[in-house]
């Protein structure tokens, strides 16, 4: 690919802006900081995780998208009923709709257990159900048949969206790795509980992408550690900010090209989705997204999927423990940027 056009002033402002909005901690993770930087302080990753990862891969994406394909959907199998979370679903679906609107030909792959929502959000904004790809749990010769099919031979960019990934092994981890041998390159929820039962392995996809598609890049946004993109952190960094026992073996070592840290997975889709279009002078994509739809679809995907949150294992259109209020914060922010004002 050739090299990317530079970002003007202006544009680089707001996008550092976006990124303002999403690096908030509500879960208290310690991954992205709501504070501001001190006078003279570098933006270093001891600082703020990610910082300036949005607007290169919004450049990357804006650029060079021309196919795309989005991994997503987290199965928390202990919530009532048993299904995929409300992180992940709607910030994926949203950005490969905007993708679309935009003209690039995007694609969302998700796993059997979390088919239902997906389904559920696609329907709800009218995105084509044949660009819903649905893997089985036993997925290894699934993703080399995907990576050969028709949709994926002129793939541009591969992205994963709150997708969980397996764990660091003795082999990728850096300094001080003390994890016992059971929990390597194994598939964590938060609480340092393997989920390798309700997940496909489609990390596999971005292992074996560069076999199929050595030209194309990757980006994957997360919150917590444990998804597909923070392999592109050292170990170390982020044991030493998660909290608990099981810390150590949550960290995901799977790494991409981009990596978006952001207070919720839908956060750092969502403004990607913006900052692409921003970047492709094509922000009218995003007006017709006020708070009132944003609200609607995710109660619509609640509903229909089901889906629940993930933090607190329940029916109900909230994210990670967030009231909607709060959660769609960020991206009001984004829109009053852009000029509206809901």
């Amino acid at each position: 690919m050739a090299a990317r056009p530079e970002i003007s002033v202006e544009q680089a402002a707001l996008l550092d802006e976006f990124e303002r909005f999403i690096h908030r901690d509500p879960a208290r993770r310690g991954l992205v900081s709501s504070e501001p930087l001190e006078v003279g302080q570098a933006a270093s990753a001891a600082v703020r995780l990610g910082h300036g990862q949005l607007a290169a891969a919004a450049a990357d994406l804006a650029h060079f998208g021309r196919r795309v394909a989005i991994v997503t959907g987290f199965f928390i199998p202990h919530a009532q009923p048993p299904s995929a979370e409300t992180d992940g679903p709607s910030g994926s679906l949203f950005l490969a709709h905007c993708l679309q609107e935009m003209g690039v030909d995007t694609a969302v792959i998700t796993d059997g257990p979390c088919a239902a929502t997906l389904r559920a959000a696609a329907s709800g904004i009218d995105f084509p159900l044949d660009r819903l790809f649905v893997a089985p749990l036993k997925a290894d010769d699934w993703c080399d048949e995907f990576l050969q099919s028709d949709f994926a031979w002129d793939l541009t960019h591969l992205i994963a969206v709150e997708r969980v990934g397996p764990s660091h092994t003795p082999e990728s981890a850096d300094i001080g790795f003390d994890v016992s041998e059971e929990h390597h390159n194994r598939c964590h929820n938060m609480r340092g509980v393997c989920i390798d039962a309700h997940t496909a392995p489609l990390h596999l996809l971005f292992e074996r992408l560069p076999d199929f598609r050595p030209d194309a890049h990757t980006i994957g946004v997360g919150d917590g550690g444990n998804e597909i993109g923070m392999g592109a952190i050292p170990w170390s960094e982020l044991r030493r900010r998660l909290s608990g026992e099981q810390a150590g073996r949550v960290p995901c070592r799977i790494a991409c090209d981009f990596n978006i840290v952001a207070g919720t997975s839908n956060w750092g889709a969502m403004a990607l989705a913006a900052a692409t279009c921003l970047l492709s002078d094509r922000v009218d994509v995003l007006e017709p997204w006020s708070q009132a739809r944003q609200q609607a679809w995710l109660e619509h995907i609640v509903a229909n999927g089901p889906a629940v949150d993930g933090v607190t294992g329940r029916r109900e259109a909230t994210v990670d423990g967030l009231p909607f209020l709060t959660y769609i914060q960020p991206w009001e922010g984004i829109r009053r940027l852009l000029g509206w004002n809901d």
